[in-house]
């Protein structure tokens, strides 16, 4: 589904301002493709050849590595409005497999772009090439604070950030997802998962309900 150079013009003014070169808008609205995601649903798998870079208009995504011995996922980073992926970037452009899993949190509005553009706009538009860096900047400080929060911070920090970190992706602080969801993001036993939430539910700091975490 292409777009109207006005409507891709309103989208890129509201949620990608980095994207500032009229040439490259009209670019945008003549190739990219509207898309749709219902929460849960994978929108890229390990080991697929990517076909699009995401700009993403709402919602959110989780994205997750997997572990290469035992199949053990951890959560990376989320995105919301406003982001795209940089891992897809840099598989793109080397044409290699992705590493990663893309799963939108709830449903989810991204515009696609090809990957045969990404490479061509880096030399050809400024305000793209800036965007990509500064997406990559901004990934590599999430994945700086992922390495810290497991190196240095106890489950409780660790669940703690992640909550929050999810309030922040979906602007709400509703979350819902079980309690061995969230024990898959952090690589943490249910159990354990499950005796924190209760021992943060007796602090105040959150209200449990069936498969429901309310951030206080």
């Amino acid at each position: 589904m292409t777009f109207e150079t006005g409507d891709i013009s309103t989208i890129l003014h509201q949620h990608f301002p980095q994207i500032a070169e009229r040439e490259l808008q009209a670019e945008v609205a003549e190739v990219g493709q509207l898309m749709h995601f219902r929460a849960g649903e994978v929108i890229m798998d390990y080991g697929s050849y990517i076909k699009m870079v995401p700009l993403i208009i709402k919602g959110s995504i989780r994205v997750t590595k997997e572990d290469d011995l035992d199949g053990r996922e951890i959560l990376l980073y989320f995105l919301s409005g406003g982001d795209t992926c940089s891992m897809s970037f840099s598989c793109c452009m080397m044409n290699k497999k992705s590493m990663i899993r893309t799963e939108a949190v709830e449903d989810t509005t991204m515009i696609g772009i090809p990957i045969k553009y990404v490479d061509q706009w880096m030399s050809k538009y400024q305000s793209w090439k800036n965007f990509v860096m500064l997406s990559y900047d901004n990934r590599l400080i999430e994945l700086v604070k992922v390495i810290d929060s497991i190196a240095f911070n106890n489950m409780d920090q660790r669940l703690q950030e992640y909550l929050t970190a999810r309030r922040e992706a979906t602007g709400n602080a509703l979350i819902e997802a079980t309690h061995q969801e969230i024990a898959n993001d952090l690589n943490a036993s249910r159990e354990a998962i499950s005796r924190l939430l209760k021992k943060m539910e007796n602090l105040g700091k959150v209200e449990l309900g069936r498969n429901q975490v309310r951030l206080l």
